[in-house]
């Protein structure tokens, strides 16, 4: 190309045309341009992987690192309103500026190499990241593992959450298939974490070929817990009297025994205080999990986008308390298992707002709504399936009908959490 880019918007729409296809898991082209640029990582490395609870742990990690005085570098996926979030260093989003250097050095490296939008993405990130000075590096690892571009990095301790059926067309058509592709994360000799109550046999039969040193929930590390406070157990630390952590959600115990699984198999290299922990936990902010904004009527928003964190999502609702009527706001990508979702949640919400899901995976409103009808959503009296002609008219038209004890649970993908969010944002900046 004879003109490089010169922002970031730019940048991102040169990438987006420079592949033929949008995923193509292999990591030859990655490892060639990733060895040109000299990428490598002078601090312990966290990549974090997992259909479900990646993005929490990696936040638990993050923000319980920084509460311990530790300069921590953070790689999280998608974003959900400016591309920028993807990166933070010391707990600040990246600017532009930032960013910009490294988008040109992977172009200069690349050589004429194709490389996938998330692939060339995912380089310019891991190259701020190694050259910011860091004491350490949480990386969440994409739909993969063992062919994902984050792979390129060695991992110091590598976690993996749950596993559950997702992204099938590229991993495989059951639990065993994917637990083989994301237990790839792993490393010989280096702590591997698995969260999983009971994983495929595929994840241990990795972990034992290669020679890792696999820590499972239920057997190297647990967690206890009442109604005030909890406590962590590992195979030598024992954190008592925890705080719950900030993120709402009956699953981020799990998720935090993970992050501290790890962090204890690390002690030696990243010490970590009972306070720090404690700071950490209390603190930690991630937008779209379960997030519960405030003011009336109760607003939830959660990317819940495949069966397994629908069926989460339906628990956390039933663990509000009373709402006379629920709304949702919904939108899924068309390679989703949306009868799997529906079913989890079906007798929880009583009208359905539904807008065509952005992307070339995205869905037709119409389309979703037949979906929800086949599936049962609107089967029941006061039940209904409304179409609308975008995500944010069907929130608006949910805010507009949900009485003041009623919620509106916002839930699908990604890209409808982020259209709502972009709404309430505009409308912010309206003085509305």
């Amino acid at each position: 190309m004879d003109t490089l880019p010169t922002t970031l918007p730019a940048w991102l729409a040169h990438v987006e045309r420079l592949h033929h296809r949008p995923v193509d898991l292999t990591l030859d082209r990655v490892r060639k341009v990733a060895a040109r640029l000299g990428l490598g990582f002078d601090c312990p490395v966290f990549v974090v992987g997992g259909t479900n609870g990646k993005g929490s742990t990696c936040a638990m990690l993050d923000s319980i690192l920084r509460a311990a005085g530790y300069r921590s570098g953070l790689y999280t996926k998608p974003h959900l309103v400016r591309f920028n979030e993807r990166a933070q260093i010391d707990g600040v989003v990246a600017g532009d500026a930032d960013l910009l250097p490294h988008f040109e050095a992977v172009e200069a490296a690349r050589q004429g190499e194709s490389l996938t939008y998330f692939e060339f993405t995912t380089l310019a990130i891991l190259l701020l990241l190694a050259q910011s000075r860091l004491d350490a590096a949480v990386l969440e690892i994409g739909l993969g593992g063992r062919l994902d571009a984050v792979n390129v990095v060695d991992a110091d301790c590598s976690v993996l959450t749950s596993i559950d059926l997702d992204h099938m067309e590229y991993l495989g058509p059951t639990r065993e298939h994917i637990g083989f592709e994301k237990a790839h994360i792993y490393r010989a000799g280096r702590p591997a974490i698995c969260s999983d109550p009971q994983p495929p046999q595929s994840v241990i039969d990795v972990a034992q070929e290669i020679g890792a040193d696999l820590w499972r929930f239920g057997h190297d590390f647990n967690y206890a817990g009442d109604r005030q406070q909890w406590a962590y157990g590992g195979r030598s630390q024992r954190r008592a009297g925890l705080p719950y952590p900030a993120l709402r959600g009956a699953n981020q115990l799990l998720n935090a025994s993970a992050a501290l699984a790890a962090l204890e198999a690390l002690a030696d290299r990243l010490p970590v205080s009972q306070q720090a922990v404690r700071q950490g936990l209390l603190t930690v902010e991630i937008p779209g999990r379960f997030q519960v904004l405030p003011g009336r009527p109760a607003v939830i928003l959660d990317v819940a986008h495949n069966p397994h964190a629908a069926a989460v999502l339906a628990n956390n609702l039933d663990s509000m308390g009373f709402h006379p009527v629920t709304h949702a706001v919904f939108g899924m990508l068309g390679d989703k298992d949306i009868a799997g979702v529906v079913a989890r949640l079906k007798d929880r919400i009583d009208h359905w707002h539904v807008g065509p899901t952005p992307g070339a995976r995205g869905l037709p409103a119409r389309q979703m709504a037949e979906a929800l009808r086949a599936a049962g959503a609107a089967e029941g009296a006061g039940r209904s399936v409304a179409v609308h002609d975008t995500l944010a008219a069907a929130y608006e038209t949910a805010l507009g009908q949900a009485q003041s004890d009623d919620r509106i649970v916002v839930f699908g993908s990604f890209t409808t959490v982020a259209a709502v969010m972009q709404w309430r944002s505009g409308q912010r900046a309206h003085g509305a």
